[in-house]
Formats: structure tokens, C-alpha cells, sequence
């Protein structure tokens, strides 16, 4: 498995969607749709206790003192929500999309600029892409983008059949964007040990928990807010790693 087959599969399954759907028109019912999300954020809720159990990982446990685990990811994850309210991620990247709708078709009188933007933003613009492609990159597996690339195919057959063809040019800005955050991961994966790397996942299970209950529509949960959770738990397991 090569880094960055995650995300080549995330663009294949846009353009297999993408076809797909201006194939069969509206006649993949929104019943049907609504379904598979629900049993995708069943699934996102075990990959995230998936991720979550790095917690107790020995290699992340041993070089912590007792209970520095839990202490890592709750200290990252209340820091990344002090900044990521304070920055107001989660606004600024909706204010964005608005603001690119707004100025390449107002009035959606375009199907194609309307179908490649609102697909762009949709797929790229959300936490799982971010997540996933560090994870990738880091080597620590593509479960989190295969899940989002289901999602993503899914989602581009119902915008394909109403927008025509610019949903499926949308997969190159993906293919783009998510490249990028996996070399960020890679050079991660190169400079932190792997009880940083641990912490990284753990956080990151938690966060997928707060996008899985967005999926089953429990609760709408800020993830963005909490990416710099991401960039504070190697951080903060370092400083704890000192008192061990």
C-alpha cells in the first residue's frame, strides 16, 4: 500500500459517482441516501473507537506517566477548542464556501461552475479530509478516507444528476488538497516518535466521534473548531513525557 492510495480512491469514487449519477438521473432515491449515511456514521463511530484505543496503547501509556495519556488528548483538545473558537474555523471556512458560490455563480444559473463548486467545497471543506489524509500520510492507515470516499461517491451521484458533469471535475481540487495535507503527514510521521504519533490518533478518534454524531444527525458538532487538537497532542505529549 503506497501513502496517498486514500486519496486515489477518494477521486475515483467522485468520478465513479459523478458518472453514475448523470447516468441514472434523479433516480437514486434521497430514502436510500439518508440510509447509507446513517450506516456510514455507524461504521465512522467504530473507527473512531478504533483511533480512541491508542489510549491505552504501551508504546503511548509507557512513556507517559500514569493517567499522561488521558491528561494529553483532553489538555489538546481543550486548547484546540480555545483556538479554533478564537479563530472562528469552523465560520470561516462556511463564510468561505459562501463567498466562492457567491462569486463565480450568484444565481446558479451555471450547472457546471454551480455543480464543481458546491461538490469542491462539499468534499474538501470538513474535517474527515484533513484527518484522513494526515492519517494516510503518517501510514497509520486510509480507513478514514475510504470512509469518506463512500460518503463522497454517494453525495456526487445525487449533485451529478441535478448539476451534470462539473461534480466530477471536482475531484481534481480534492486529489490537490488532500495530497497536501498528506505530505504534512509524512513529514509528521518522520519527525515525531510514536508515542506522539499515538496521541495524534487518539485525538483524532475524537474528533472522528464528533463527526460520526453529525453523520447520524444527534448532534451537530463544531469538528473544524477542533483541528488544532491535531497539532497540540504530539506537542503536549512531549511536556508530559518529561515528567515521566
Amino acid at each position: 500500500m503506497f501513502i496517498g492510495l486514500g486519496t486515489v480512491i477518494n477521486v475515483l469514487c467522485i468520478i465513479a459517482g459523478s458518472s453514475l449519477g448523470l447516468l441514472a438521473g434523479a433516480k437514486f432515491k434521497e430514502k436510500t441516501r439518508d440510509l447509507i449515511t446513517t450506516v456510514l456514521g455507524f461504521v465512522t463511530l467504530l473507527v473512531a473507537a478504533d483511533s480512541i484505543k491508542a489510549l491505552w496503547d504501551s508504546r503511548l501509556v509507557s512513556e507517559l506517566p500514569t493517567g499522561g495519556a488521558l491528561l494529553t488528548v483532553l489538555a489538546a483538545l481543550l486548547l484546540g477548542a480555545l483556538v479554533g473558537s478564537r479563530l472562528r474555523i469552523e465560520d470561516r471556512l462556511e463564510s468561505f464556501g459562501v463567498r466562492l458560490k457567491n462569486r463565480f455563480d450568484a444565481n446558479g444559473s451555471a450547472p457546471f461552475v454551480d455543480g464543481f463548486v458546491s461538490a469542491s467545497l462539499l468534499f474538501v471543506i470538513g474535517p474527515m479530509a484533513i484527518l484522513g489524509s494526515i492519517s494516510d500520510g503518517m501510514r497509520s492507515g486510509i480507513t478514514q478516507l475510504v470512509l469518506k470516499s463512500i460518503l463522497d461517491g454517494i453525495t456526487s451521484i445525487a449533485f451529478a444528476a441535478t448539476l451534470g458533469w462539473g461534480v466530477a471535475v471536482s475531484a481534481l481540487p480534492v486529489g490537490i488538497y488532500q495530497f497536501a495535507w498528506t505530505g504534512i503527514g509524512f513529514a509528521l510521521g518522520a519527525i515525531l516518535t510514536s508515542y506522539q504519533v499515538l496521541a495524534i490518533t487518539a485525538t483524532g478518534g475524537i474528533l472522528l466521534l464528533g463527526i460520526a454524531l453529525r453523520l447520524l444527525k444527534i448532534k451537530i458538532v463544531p469538528v473544524a473548531d477542533l483541528l488544532p487538537a491535531l497539532f497540540f497532542a504530539p506537542l503536549i505529549a512531549a511536556l508530559v513525557h518529561l515528567f515521566h
